[in-house]
């Protein structure tokens, strides 16, 4: 530990000198100090030291480890992945961002890795899971899955889902007409067993277009939200001729007090109560229509924590579904819904939001004993079992990877200042002769006790005019020295990524959700400070200070000027269809990856930049075409002939980048000027 008083002399420039000379023995540990993360407390830091700082393994696996390099490591198929299919995940990133001059693909941050592996490989283990509990035991149906859109409507993700679930009969279900549009199409090339459920409020147009698509021979149900919607069933059937597939959604009694059980229970948004089932059930009968009564649907919250509170729900809902048997309806399907969690920590608690206390084999165990002990006892068929598993599907095939650009913290290079003689002979000499005796006799906690109370009279004489702005800043850099040298570290950095929140993590602050955040390389070296994160918006609120393990800070490195970069996990459900526009920020570039045999093991299969400036500015309802046009006039009016050919060109450039931050020599060879072909400004959008 090195003595005060050389960092001071070190830090003193000319004219500028302290009252004393003062040196700190070597200091002992307090127990309200933490220790700084410093090289110096430990010899040697590995890999498997991040992994467990991180707890990569725990909320990771199978998909995500720490390989030997100290970079985040991919294993696309699981814990089936073998160990040269492993993908650096740093590697994926250099290949995205680097300039296509070098071979890269030149897209900018922030990006979204997808890993299309990975989602097949989610929809396999669950699949397995429940194959294997049927076979258990010895359940008299089967199980077929959809997958709801709303988790994340991607073009991609829908179409990979249907492609690798249609061995499983795998469908979708959707919640709104676009979505059902969506579903209908890509279902056209799915199974056609998959099932094609409609959740949601509807109206005439609605029910209409779900009619239409079983005229379409897709296996489509209609589950009934609200009583009202049976009325128009009947009769549009009636009209167009087509015989409706019907659900209803029930309201259970049975729902987990966490966050996301704010939907379940009797006061839930959706569903039907037990008086209002008996009547859609008596207006169906009436109509003649109550063999098209055949599927229950129920919801018990998102994340569920525990297999107790599933296998409770799951319990109350199969007696509702015996029920509807005895009433004379024609009944297949019991549909779980969604609620399948991810632990987000790795923790495995049940007692967190953003943890599970169970495995996916214990879920589909819990679903499927219960269903089958209800209908055993009441000597009803073994329903087909369907849920609707969105988050647990979608959430690990995607990594959100920024960029650190810099950081702030509150020393902002004050000891790089010191007192003046004549300063320090006035009112905050005691203050300094204290501070000087208490470094003396090792009294850490005073020394600290005592560069505040400097600090805090320091900035009171500042405000009266009688100490001027260098000196306030001597003080500070003094304050932040004697933290150091009695091992109290430097306060929680401000770390500023080339992010908007508000767009590609929207949970992070309208819920407060806490996904794993960490640096995806550099993890053989021990970081040496903690800090929180801070994007680009102009607002307050676009920080990211909550993380994994109640953690208010994150431990990380120094960011050296070389690209310091963090990926998000598991952040595949959601924050897509969730982000906003804040600022006019867009959303992220995006790249697909597969495994393949290749040098590197992955093959980039599609590449796709961020919306660009333009793009998000017609979201507003401007005009782009017309504001450069303007921006152009202005150009040619004020500037010269030929710089303002320039100036018009790099205009129209800015209006195709995104809006986040450029590299330096990514701008400098946008900047450049065009050539005489590339004069004619072109717009795509």
């Amino acid at each position: 530990m090195p003595a005060l008083a050389c960092c001071v002399d070190a830090a003193a420039p000319p004219g500028y000198a302290f009252a004393g000379d003062i040196s700190f023995p070597a200091p002992v540990a307090f127990t309200d100090v933490p220790l700084p993360i410093t090289d110096n407390n430990t010899g040697h830091w590995s890999p498997s030291l991040s992994a467990a700082l991180y707890n990569v393994d725990g909320w990771g696996g199978p998909y995500f480890s720490v390989n030997a390099a100290g970079n985040i490591s991919v294993r696309s198929h699981g814990s089936a992945t073998l160990s040269h299919q492993e993908i650096d995940l740093l590697k994926i990133v250099k290949k995205a961002s680097d300039p296509k001059s070098v071979g890269g693909l030149g897209l900018q941050f922030p990006l979204i890795v997808r890993f299309p592996d990975v989602l097949k490989n989610r929809l396999e283990c669950l699949q397995s899971a429940f194959d294997c509990a049927i076979q258990s035991e010895g359940y008299g149906s089967h199980y077929q899955g959809v997958y709801p859109v709303k988790c994340n409507q991607d073009r991609f993700v829908v179409e990979d889902i249907v492609k690798f679930g249609s061995p499983f009969r795998f469908g979708l279900e959707a919640g709104s007409k676009p979505e059902l549009l969506l579903a209908m199409s890509c279902l056209c090339k799915g199974n056609p067993d998959a099932l094609l459920i409609c959740n949601g409020f509807k109206d005439a147009e609605y029910i209409s277009l779900a009619l239409v698509a079983n005229k379409l021979a897709l296996n489509t149900v209609i589950v009934l939200e609200q009583e009202e919607e049976v009325d128009l069933i009947v009769e549009l059937s009636k009209k167009l001729c087509i015989k409706p597939v019907i659900g209803l959604r029930a309201k259970l009694r049975t729902k987990h007090s966490g966050h996301f059980g704010a939907t379940s229970g009797e006061k839930g948004k959706f569903g039907l109560t037990t008086a209002q089932i008996l009547r859609v059930v008596k207006k169906l009968d009436l109509a003649g229509m109550l063999d098209c009564l055949q599927l229950l649907h129920f919801h018990i919250g998102s994340q569920i924590p525990s297999t107790a509170l599933l296998a409770d729900g799951v319990g109350e809902a199969a007696q509702i579904y015996c029920e509807l048997v005895r009433l004379g309806a024609n009944m297949r399907v019991i549909d779980i819904g969604g609620g399948l969690g991810i632990d987000y920590d790795g923790s495995k608690s049940c007692d967190s939001d953003i943890s599970v206390g169970y495995s996916l084999e214990e879920y589909a165990g819990a679903v499927v004993h219960a269903v089958k002990c209800v209908c055993d006892r009441r000597s009803v068929k073994n329903p087909v079992i369907c849920s609707e598993s969105g988050r647990a599907i979608v959430s690990h095939q995607s990594v959100l990877v920024f960029e650190a650009v810099g950081t702030s913290s509150t020393v902002g290079g004050a000891s790089s200042l010191a007192f003046s003689s004549p300063y320090m002979a006035g009112d905050l000499s005691e203050d300094y002769r204290f501070l000087s005796e208490a470094a003396f006799g090792g009294d850490y906690e005073r020394c600290l006790l005592y560069t505040e109370e400097l600090k805090e009279r320091c900035v009171e004489q500042f405000k009266q005019g009688t100490v001027c702005m260098e000196q306030l800043a001597a003080v500070d850099g003094l304050c932040e020295l004697v933290r150091k040298a009695v091992g109290a570290g430097e306060p929680v950095r401000r770390y500023h990524v080339n992010l908007s929140v508000f767009t590609s993590i929207p949970d992070a602050w309208g819920i407060e959700q806490v996904f794993p955040i960490i640096p995806i390389h550099r993890l053989d070296e021990k970081p040496s400070v903690r800090g929180i994160l801070s994007d680009l918006t102009c607002d307050s609120d676009g920080k990211i200070d909550k993380f994994i393990n109640g953690e208010s800070s994150l431990p990380l490195h120094e960011v050296d000027g070389g690209g310091y970069y963090l990926g998000m996990f598991l952040g595949g459900a959601y924050e897509e269809a969730l982000g906003g526009f804040h600022n006019l920020f867009g959303g992220p570039s995006v790249v697909r990856v597969s495994q393949s045999d290749g040098p590197h093991s992955f093959a980039v299969t599609r590449a796709v930049p961020g919306p660009s400036c333009g793009d998000v500015l017609r979201v507003m309802q401007h005009q782009p075409e017309l504001m450069f046009e303007t921006l152009k006039h202005r150009a040619y009016e004020y500037v010269s002939q030929d710089n303002a050919a320039v100036l018009a060109s790099g205009l129209a450039r800015t209006f195709d980048r995104m809006p986040y931050l450029v590299p330096l020599s990514s701008f400098e060879e946008a900047a450049l000027p065009v050539s005489d072909e590339d004069e004619g400004v072109q717009w795509s959008y």
